[in-house]
């Protein structure tokens, strides 16, 4: 259960309209899903990481952003066990990345996890290439194929048209559900079965959730939508677990890309204490008061609770509001609940800032850009 040590006025007849604004969406989707899961769909994706995880040492995931951060925020905080080491390419355009990627699988046996909607976004289009490659060198193409698991389109683009043509597994990116908001979709359930993550119990996180905190959801974001009109700008999300960085990082996409338009919202930023107090911190307590403090409590140590609770004391003494998130457990159905938490209130956040939180036209904007250029 998620609890929050902060109430505020929350305008109901406002939130039920855009509770059903959301769920009637083509892209809302994923409102649903963790009650309506398909499990002919979830049968395969554990037979694939079963036959992964027997014949393979490495599997590359390949994509960006919603394609790759919710499953490795799961993975990187909870350090599962598996025979199968996850490694992650395409989520950038650095040369030296890639190459370090390639070295990184070596001489492994190895398969491949290409993660894309159309198969066109160039920093995954660019690994799948180089990775695809290397798999054929060392098995020939009809065991490279059999090696590849396409996780795109169900019916058309690129990479759709192209395991098609090759025989790759293919398991689907939903037509109602973006990448930010894909994690308990196929998109994050192969490589998190793959890792050893434990996904029925993420799922039963999930619809518990469906269930439990739309409250605790509407409030927290009616309470961003309170700050930002009182010109608190800068909302950090604060972590005393360094796995979870990578958590805040998912945060940061789901918040940025999902209310970042129009000249509105709340630009999201994180820090990982205590080893941000020696650096940050400083900011935090005594610079500009346009910010809050988003502290996400998961269930820790005697040592690291004290940290929680000074920490507490001295931001809210220094003039900001710190506002706290209680995660009742450090686990699959606990991260289950947080992912369905966050979505439903950062969907109800934008919507409350009058924006789609479901497109992300500066992302288009940059593409667009980019392609002139090469």
């Amino acid at each position: 259960m998620i609890k929050l040590n902060f109430n505020t006025e929350v305008d109901k007849t406002k939130t039920q309209e855009i509770l059903t604004e959301i769920a009637q969406d083509a892209m809302g989707g994923w409102m649903s899903l963790p009650k309506k899961v398909d499990m002919g769909e979830f049968a395969r994706i554990k037979e694939a990481a079963k036959k992964i995880n027997e014949d393979s040492e490495c599997l590359v995931c390949i994509g960006i952003g919603g394609s790759y951060l919710g499953h490795r925020a799961i993975i990187e905080a909870l350090r599962p066990k598996s025979e199968t080491r996850i490694i992650y390419a395409g989520n950038s355009l650095s040369r030296r990345e890639l190459e370090y990627a390639l070295s990184e699988v070596g001489d492994c046996d190895f398969s491949i996890n290409v993660i894309s909607k159309s198969g066109t976004t160039l920093e995954p289009a660019i690994a799948f290439k180089a990775f695809k490659e290397k798999l054929i060198v060392k098995y020939g193409e009809e065991e490279a194929y059999s090696r590849i698991y396409a996780t795109t389109d169900a019916n058309v683009g690129t990479l759709h048209d192209e395991a098609v043509a090759n025989g790759y597994a293919r398991f689907v990116v939903p037509d109602n559900i973006g990448g930010r908001y894909s994690v308990l979709t196929a998109v994050g359930l192969l490589p998190l079965a793959v890792a050893g993550v434990d996904v029925e119990k993420l799922l039963e996180g999930a619809s518990d959730a469906v269930d439990n905190v739309v409250d605790v959801a509407t409030e927290y974001a009616w309470m961003r939508f309170t700050l930002g009109q009182k010109g608190y700008d800068t909302e950090i999300f604060a972590s005393f677990e360094p796995s979870t960085l990578y958590f805040n990082e998912w945060l940061k996409q789901l918040f940025g890309e999902s209310e970042g338009k129009d000249k509105q919202g709340v630009f999201p930023a994180s820090v990982v204490y205590s080893t941000d107090l020696h650096s940050l911190g400083q900011f935090m307590q005594d610079g500009r008061r346009n910010l809050w403090e988003t502290i996400i409590d998961y269930p820790t140590d005697e040592m690291n609770e004290k940290v929680v609770r000074a920490v507490k004391v001295a931001h809210a003494s220094g003039g900001i509001p710190v506002l706290e998130i209680s995660v009742e457990s450090f686990d699959e159905k606990g991260f289950g609940e947080l992912i369905y938490f966050f979505e439903l209130a950062c969907a109800i956040s934008a919507k409350l800032f009058g924006v789609n939180p479901f497109d992300q036209p500066g992302v288009e904007a940059y593409k667009s850009e980019l392609k002139k250029l090469i």
